[in-house]
């Protein structure tokens, strides 16, 4: 009895000591297993890109995943513009960035970096058969392309007279370049050369490889306990040997030696937020917020005037009898429809003037010009149906009373059916001028310094991201309300009921 209660205990013993064991390895497993969510944007070869079939690659992709196995620890890559990485990482909605951020004072302030991983500087690009500049202050009074919110940005800022245009990534600066539309880009010279040495854009040179020495590092919020691990697997993997071959990889060079601290360690956080400082940011930024927003109602006008030309004129043609005029009118409809307008932005600045080259003849595109153009196109195909259902809506005995008095078809629509419609049809052209009074923010992506592109140039220098974009947010509100309200004082002002009534009340008064 006493040996079978002793195998018993020995049982229950082993099967609890082999659990303790097996959540004491699984707790060990999950510590080691850390996954931190980086940030980065691929949009920078050779540090940042995307390859065949969509996959991620380049330097800094390779570099990072050589960390986390040095350091125990596992990454998961997400993809944020350039210019909101670092908002990001304080909003610590991001555990860390690799995206050839450079090292700067004003950055050190609002987030930690890691030791340097990389030495790189500033090159001028322009054309090849550019002989004029041959140097930074040959820059003077010239159109310079940009990143946004790199330190290329900020060193165009120092060159008296120049023009900038900032755009969302390196690649879009470049084409810029190739386009003839600017005179120069200043960018970091790996990726430059890396452009120019794959035969992936022609035309161009680099005429002084480095303005600047800049060293990248990795990015951690403030006080983040992340930054001690990233270190020690970037120590581990520069001891070992394995960043110098991730480095000749990529440049084919024996990669320079790098400083062990960054150069702007433990700053001072200088944008502290609280409810006074962020109302200051706001308050400040106002001036320059005012500014893109008359550039923005500037191209809502131009846009909704001609489009409502071209709508009204294709709405018309959607009516028409001949079938291969309204196919074509249906097939202008669904294109501007349904292909973003993005894309249409992106097709008439940059593709329209690529294909021109290719077809030997030069043609440029203001960014004003290209912005309306494209938005003009676009609220043409939406008005377009608007027109088309305000003619429907008119009861067909209006035409047949209008014929019957003798008048032609074109009279009948514009003295007759067009008035009637055009009154319907106010509440969702009033729609339409407010979505499209939103959608000339996507007209940064050319650099044309709207309301958007305007905050998002106060961020890169100030890095305020939440207060900055509320004050966008405002403004565009107030917009939207006043439009709204001018529409709706124009759709009183034309209601036939309205003066009717007006009419009598004014000959009930003036009766004997």
């Amino acid at each position: 009895m006493i040996r079978l209660n002793f195998r018993r205990w020995w049982r229950w013993l082993l099967v609890v000591g082999l659990s303790c064991a097996l959540l004491t390895g699984c707790s060990v497993n999950d510590s080691t297993g850390k996954t931190l969510r980086v940030a980065t944007e691929p949009a920078f070869p050779p540090f940042e890109f995307q390859g065949a079939g969509g996959k991620l690659q380049g330097f800094s992709y390779d570099l990072m995943n050589a960390i986390a196995t040095a350091a125990n620890f596992k990454v998961s890559f997400q993809s944020i513009p350039f210019d909101g990485i670092i908002p990001a990482v304080q909003a610590k909605t991001i555990d860390a960035a690799i995206s050839s951020i450079t090292i700067t004072k004003e950055r050190a302030q609002t987030v930690d970096f890691s030791r340097p991983y990389f030495k790189a500087g500033l090159a001028i690009a322009v054309r090849n058969n550019n002989q004029n500049i041959t140097s930074l202050d040959s820059l003077k009074n010239k159109k310079l392309a940009v990143q946004i919110g790199t330190t290329g940005a900020e060193k165009a800022k120092s060159i008296p007279g120049v023009q900038i245009r900032s755009f969302d990534s390196a690649p879009l600066a470049l084409q810029e370049l190739v386009n003839g539309n600017v005179d120069a880009v200043i960018n970091d010279a790996p990726v430059t050369l890396y452009a120019i040495n794959t035969g992936n854009l022609q035309g161009i040179k680099v005429i002084q490889q480095l303005l600047t020495e800049e060293y990248y590092g990795i990015v951690t919020a403030k006080n983040s306990p992340n930054l001690t691990l990233i270190n020690d697997g970037l120590d581990r993997v520069l001891k070992n040997g394995e960043y110098s071959q991730i480095y000749k990889k990529w440049f084919k060079a024996e990669p320079p030696s790098l400083p062990t601290k960054s150069p702007f360690e433990n700053q001072a956080n200088g944008n502290k937020a609280n409810l006074f400082t962020s109302l200051n940011v706001i308050w400040r930024a106002f001036p320059l917020l005012l500014q893109g927003a008359l550039v923005t109602l500037q191209l809502t006008i131009l846009s909704v005037v001609l489009g409502l030309v071209g709508g009204s004129l294709i709405g018309i043609v959607r009516l028409s009898l001949i079938k291969p005029v309204r196919w074509l009118a249906r097939a202008y409809i669904d294109f501007f429809r349904g292909t973003p307008l993005l894309v249409q932005i992106f097709m008439i600045y940059f593709g329209i003037p690529a294909l021109a080259q290719q077809l030997g003849f030069t043609l440029n595109f203001n960014p004003l010009v290209a912005g309306v153009l494209a938005l003009s196109l676009n609220s043409a195909a939406y008005i377009a149906e608007i027109v088309r259902a305000g003619i429907q809506s008119i009861e067909p005995g209006q035409t047949e009373a209008a014929q019957s008095l003798g008048l032609s078809a074109t009279e009948t629509m514009v003295y007759v059916i067009f008035p009637q419609a055009f009154r319907r049809m106010i509440p969702p052209l009033g729609n339409e001028f407010i979505s499209l009074l939103k959608d000339t923010s996507l007209v940064s992506v050319i650099g044309f310094e709207e309301l958007l592109r305007k905050g998002q140039l106060i961020i890169a220098g100030n890095y305020r991201a939440f207060e900055i974009y509320a004050g966008i947010a405002l403004v565009y509100l107030c917009l939207t309300l006043l439009s709204s309200q001018v529409f709706s004082k124009l759709e009183v002002w034309m209601n036939p009921l309205r003066r009717q009534k007006k009419y009598n009340i004014n000959s009930y008064t003036n009766s004997p």
